[in-house]
């Protein structure tokens, strides 16, 4: 005999049984997403103009996807927007506007000579920062939030993108070039490592500071508008190159002692688990 259904509203008799349908539906934030989308856009963009050899127009849509990147969690912890959603939404795009868009034009501007060796040294760009996005998912909450543990993957891609400025404005050959293949190594590995960068989100604009604090600032601004192009490439790989120092020579304040948080610690699945740190 065949199963008869009926349906009675959200219950469904069939073969005697009822079963209660469900209907699921999302809801979301829309301003803070559509500042991800824009992220997403500039990095979509990046690769169609490297890929048709426009490296400088390419460089400045990876600056304009970082900025976007910059003002959307911001803006999503001001209006109270937050959201599992935004957050994996915004590390999708961060792999697309910063690892996928940047490993490219790397490869295209500067490493396809090397052959193997250069779409490999890509290659391990991309998935390096695939690996430093995921690895800051699944310690959110968990680490110091004054300090980024390795290179932040925007900052890593700001580098990629202003070296294509600077070799430009100084008129240096980047094509083949053996100090773009060794960076590229190096912002890898240091994407992935344990080194602590400053990440200055303790750091609070909206309440008095020193003096000397506006006087850096001006410092700061009147050295990158001498020469754009190049001073970014500079600040931007001191930035790196000093958290690499002071991670390899054990230098600066030490790392605080892992928080407990057995929740969180439940939700990552065993992905995370407490240490004691020696020092």
């Amino acid at each position: 005999m065949s199963d008869v259904g009926e349906n009675t509203g959200d219950l469904k008799l069939v073969g005697g049984q009822s079963k209660l349908k469900r209907r699921v539906s999302m809801h979301i934030y829309i301003l803070p997403n559509m500042l991800t989308t824009a992220n997403l856009f500039f990095g979509f963009y990046s690769i169609i103009h490297s890929i048709k050899g426009d490296f400088v127009y390419a460089s400045y849509a990876v600056v304009a996807a970082a900025i976007f990147d910059l003002f959307d969690g911001r803006l999503a912890r001001m209006t109270r927007s937050t959201s599992r959603f935004g957050a994996e939404y915004d590390s999708l795009s961060d792999l697309i506007s910063f690892g996928m868009a940047p490993g490219l034009l790397l490869y295209l501007w500067a490493l396809q000579p090397f052959g193997r060796v250069g779409w490999v040294a890509s290659f391990l760009y991309v998935a390096c920062g695939a690996l430093r996005l995921a690895r800051f998912n699944v310690q959110v909450g968990v680490i110091e939030k004054q300090y980024f543990q390795g290179l932040p993957i925007p900052m890593a891609a700001g580098i990629v993108a202003s070296s294509v400025l600077a070799f430009r404005e100084l008129g240096l050959e980047a094509y083949n070039s053996v100090y773009l293949l060794a960076m590229t190594f190096l912002l890898s590995m240091v994407m992935v490592s344990t080194f602590r960068y400053r990440s200055f989100k303790d750091m609070d604009l909206k309440h008095r500071l020193p003096f000397s604090y506006l006087v850096l600032a001006i410092l700061l601004f009147v050295v990158v508008a001498y020469n754009p192009e190049v001073m970014l490439f500079v600040l931007f790989l001191t930035y790196a190159v000093l958290g690499a120092i002071f991670g390899l020579f054990r230098l600066g304040k030490a790392p605080a002692k892992l928080k407990s948080a057995p929740e969180y610690l439940e939700q990552s699945q065993g992905d995370l688990l407490e240490e004691e740190d020696d020092e």
